[in-house]
């Protein structure tokens, strides 16, 4: 006799099995959920690769401290400086990439070294996962009032008659130098690059007229283009500066390729996780979008420009870098 068929009771027993899976799987769903702790469990590590006081050190305590009021943790800030920014941002690089560890990057400390140090112990390109853009602190070009310059224009002419203009620099391989070497290339003039230690020494010597160029950030250098001791020609960026609404941008003479503005922005470690750096993200523009803060930050001489998403961040760090490279090689700009 041929066995009846159960093949239609083994089916009825799996598919009386399924309510009590998917009741199985409900109830491990909040155990998965505890063994994920909450993103940041434990206060959270800013390195700033500068010395405390500065422009970069101002910025990064005041967002950080927006930031972690909107994160429920604290941040814990570490003054690393040294060779260019590098040594802090080397911390970063080398950090577990859980997101805890932050460095404040900018166009000096990340662009402008990773483009002049002989060795950089780390690829700029994959160390690092960036996380917003905070500011941007425009670069103005002054001149000393005993060039006969109001323009750009003008500058060049008088370049071109000789003999060669002095352009002063916080140092050798700094944002100043670079953007000095990247206005005599748009300007296609000859320019002798004297480096100081600091802007300090530099705008001392510019004030006595022992150089005549100068292109920095603006804040230092606007009592004395408001005092007189300084003029300013234009901003090297690509719009006006909301400090000196009156003075054109480097476009507007003529000169789009200058474009110098020194940015300040956030990044963690490279491999960090998306979903971890989309928090920090919207931790930092809902600080960003403060009028007190962006207040503070535009008396500090920086605007406030936040990016839309780590991806958008991402491609400007990309396309700065990628504008700075041949400036940089041109020149031939190099620290041993």
């Amino acid at each position: 006799m041929i066995p009846p068929d159960r093949g239609g009771d083994r089916g009825t027993g799996r598919t009386a099995m399924l309510p009590r899976l998917a009741m199985l799987v409900a109830l491990l769903l909040p155990v998965a959920a505890q063994a994920q702790p909450a993103f940041p469990d434990r206060p959270l590590r800013l390195v700033i690769p500068w010395p405390p006081g500065g422009t970069n050190d101002i910025i990064g305590r005041l967002v950080t401290e927006g930031m972690a009021a909107r994160l429920g943790q604290p941040f814990v800030i570490e003054n690393r400086g040294g060779a260019g920014g590098m040594l802090g941002a080397e911390v970063v690089a080398r950090a577990a990439p859980d997101g805890h560890t932050i460095v404040l990057g900018g166009s000096g400390s990340l662009t402008i070294t990773s483009l002049v140090q002989a060795k950089v112990p780390y690829d700029v390109a994959t160390a690092f996962a960036p996380i917003g853009l905070m500011a941007l602190g425009p670069n103005v070009i002054v001149v000393h009032p005993s060039l006969p310059v109001t323009s750009l224009k003008e500058l060049q002419a008088v370049a071109r008659r000789g003999p060669p203009l002095a352009y002063a620099s916080p140092g050798v391989g700094s944002t100043g130098h670079a953007a000095g070497a990247m206005l005599a290339q748009a300007l296609n003039v000859e320019m002798e690059h004297i480096p100081y230690r600091g802007t300090g020494p530099a705008l001392n010597d510019m004030v006595a007229g022992r150089v005549q160029v100068f292109t920095n950030a603006l804040a230092p250098m606007q009592p004395n283009i408001q005092s007189g001791a300084l003029r300013a020609v234009a901003i090297a960026g690509a719009k006006r500066s909301a400090a000196m609404p009156d003075l054109p941008t480097t476009g507007e003479e003529g000169f789009p390729q200058v474009e110098a503005a020194t940015w300040f922005g956030l990044l963690a470690t490279g491999g960090t996780p998306p979903a971890r750096i989309a928090r920090l993200h919207a931790a930092l523009n809902a600080t960003l979008a403060e009028p007190e803060l962006r207040r503070r930050l535009l008396d500090g001489g920086v605007e406030v420009e936040p990016s839309e998403s780590p991806e958008a961040f991402a491609r400007f760090f990309a396309e700065d870098r990628a504008r700075w490279a041949p400036v940089v090689r041109r020149a031939g700009m190099k620290v041993e």
